[in-house]
């Protein structure tokens, strides 16, 4: 089994400066014991409803295995 981290560039991070500009990416969420990045995807949504109903673009995540 996997463990897998999801991560999105949609959304925005504000600093606690508002004259300050972050671009950076946002993690979704992470996911243990998924046989592969499908299974672990099928895991993180069925598991955290709030993604979809959020607005985010789930063909657009990215998806790195961590060892």
């Amino acid at each position: 089994m996997s463990k897998f981290i999801f991560i999105t560039i949609e959304g925005e991070t504000i600093a606690p400066n508002p004259n300050v500009e972050i671009n950076n990416l946002q993690v979704i969420g992470i996911v243990e014991n998924a046989i592969d990045k499908d299974d672990a995807l099928k895991i993180l949504l069925k598991d955290n409803t709030w993604i979809e109903n959020s607005g985010f673009n789930v063909a657009d995540f990215i998806a790195y295995e961590i060892i």
